[in-house]
């Protein structure tokens, strides 16, 4: 039985096989008694008329009555069927004269039944079968299949057939029957059956359906809210049906249980990453003003202290934007609202890659954008953010001399609006590319920038992509790596239609 078949499928063709089991031996068993039950009838007609045939024995015939004038009248008498076969055995067992009774329509008189001579084919048939025993069967040539049996008496020595062709048409009545009769048992079993079964597993359906709504609840992050469960009725342990359900159910509990312990550990997380990013703010601000105030003041320093205070000075600012990154990560998890307006996306683009040129100029940076103002209801600085990580990204991971394109088109309709950030470069390792979104992701040192990541850039776009209710997703192989940005389109907003004309930013 194939495994892709369903449960209510399994069981119903089950049960009807079973019951076509069940016929089948029903009716195998009623076909061989009722043949038995012919066959015996036929014997004992076939005795009875070469009784009559053979006379009594010898020894118990009047010796003055005369001997018959035609030995085969039995085969015309009355009680012997059309069809009867009677043929003189001689005393060495050859067999001699032999007639067959036919039926013959005469003009007035109705039917009557005469006979004919038998054929040399038909009497070499009935001399194949063995003398003495019980009776045999044999195939006739043009006269189907009789049964024989040998009878010995005062008349002689005779062989005597039955025709078998009304058992035989008894026995294939019988047998369309019964497959008539079982198909149509079989199809309304089905039938009633596919309905029974159905009824039956509706409990077991509403189980599968509340597992399928667990299974699309978004629990891997955000609050817990795992409030579906199997209904009582569906979760009784009396049957097997409800021992599923309430199986199902208390592993519910448990994952609900988990998921709650899960989600105050991330808010306790969040809540200290949130305190210390804040907290942190205003000693590092403090370390970089006390490092900067010797360079301005006139006192004379050596090389070494200025260099020490440099490398001081550098950190605290790469301190101070982790700590940034962190606080704003913690506040997009928080699920602080940002600041909506409505914004021209080409404009931002234009803007974000006009500091990425300055910042790298041994890139070559270009713009693709479409003629019309595309306008999206965002967070201007956030979504300004996520250009300068995204060609941050591209610019710091990519050697010089890489091209580097930006570009905006809408989508469906113009319902949406997609932002790809195109590179040339040697592309994203494979083992890394599920991980790119994820925090403290690191490249490997193909990839590394020099002054070191701290590998919140792309997971500051991953949310705050999110946060206004768009998607990123990446794909990369040597030679090409394109990140694309999708956002819905402010209502209301012109279609644009995005031109082949190409700006270069050398």
């Amino acid at each position: 039985m194939p495994r892709r078949w369903s449960l209510r499928t399994r069981l119903v063709v089950s049960a009807v096989a079973l019951i076509a089991v069940v016929a089948a031996v029903i009716g195998t068993v009623t076909t061989l008694a009722l043949r038995s039950y012919l066959y015996g009838q036929k014997d004992e007609q076939l005795h009875a008329l070469a009784r009559r045939a053979a006379g009594p024995p010898p020894e118990a015939r009047d010796a003055v009555l005369p001997p018959p004038g035609d030995p085969l009248r039995f085969v015309t008498g009355g009680g012997a069927p059309v069809g009867t076969v009677g043929v003189e055995v001689s005393a060495d067992g050859t067999l001699g004269a032999g007639v067959v009774s036919t039926q013959q329509d005469t003009q007035g008189r109705g039917p009557q039944i005469t006979d004919r001579a038998l054929s040399e084919p038909e009497k070499a048939a009935l001399a194949a079968v063995p003398r003495g025993g019980a009776p045999g069967t044999v195939e006739l040539p043009g006269l189907g299949s009789y049964r024989v049996t040998y009878a010995d008496g005062g008349n002689g020595t005779f062989l005597v057939a039955l025709p078998l062709a009304e058992v035989h048409s008894t026995i294939g009545t019988l047998l369309v029957v019964e497959v008539c009769v079982t198909c149509a048992g079989l199809i309304a079993a089905g039938l009633a059956g596919g309905t029974l079964v159905g009824i039956a597993l509706r409990p077991l359906r509403r189980v599968a359906a509340t597992a399928t709504r667990v299974s699309e609840l978004p629990l891997h992050s955000g609050e817990v809210a795992l409030h579906e469960r199997v209904p009582d009725a569906e979760a009784d342990p009396r049957t097997e049906v409800g021992q599923v359900g309430a199986a199902l159910n208390r592993m519910l509990d448990h994952v609900h249980s988990a998921l709650h312990a899960r989600q105050e550990s991330e808010t306790r997380v969040r809540q200290f990453v949130a305190d210390a990013s804040h907290e942190l703010r205003t000693p590092l601000a403090s370390i970089r003003g006390y490092a900067e105030l010797p360079r301005r003041s006139r006192e004379e320093t050596g090389p070494d202290t200025r260099h020490a205070l440099g490398r001081i000075e550098s950190e605290a600012t790469r301190m101070t934007g982790l700590v940034e990154d962190l606080l704003l990560l913690a506040r997009l998890d928080a699920g602080r609202p940002l600041s909506y307006e409505s914004a021209d996306l080409p404009m931002l683009v234009v803007d974000a890659v006009s500091d990425a040129r300055a910042a790298g100029q041994d890139h070559t940076w270009r713009l693709e954008l479409p003629d019309e103002p595309v306008t999206v209801r965002a967070d201007p600085a956030r979504l300004h953010q996520v250009l300068v990580n995204l060609l941050a990204n591209a610019r710091t991971h990519t050697p010089p001399g890489t091209t580097v394109t930006a570009r905006v088109r809408p989508l469906e309709r113009a319902t949406a609006v997609a932002l790809e950030i195109r590179d040339d470069g040697p592309g994203i390792p494979s083992a890394l590319l599920p991980h790119v979104f994820e925090r403290f992701a690191r490249g490997d040192a193909s990839r590394s920038r020099q002054a070191g990541s701290t590998g919140l850039g792309l997971a500051i776009v991953h949310a705050v992509v999110s946060a206004h209710g768009g998607t990123v997703a990446v794909e990369s192989v040597p030679g090409r790596t394109v990140f694309t940005v999708r956002l819905p389109l402010t209502l209301g907003a012109r279609d644009s239609q995005t031109t082949h004309s190409l700006t270069t930013m050398p």
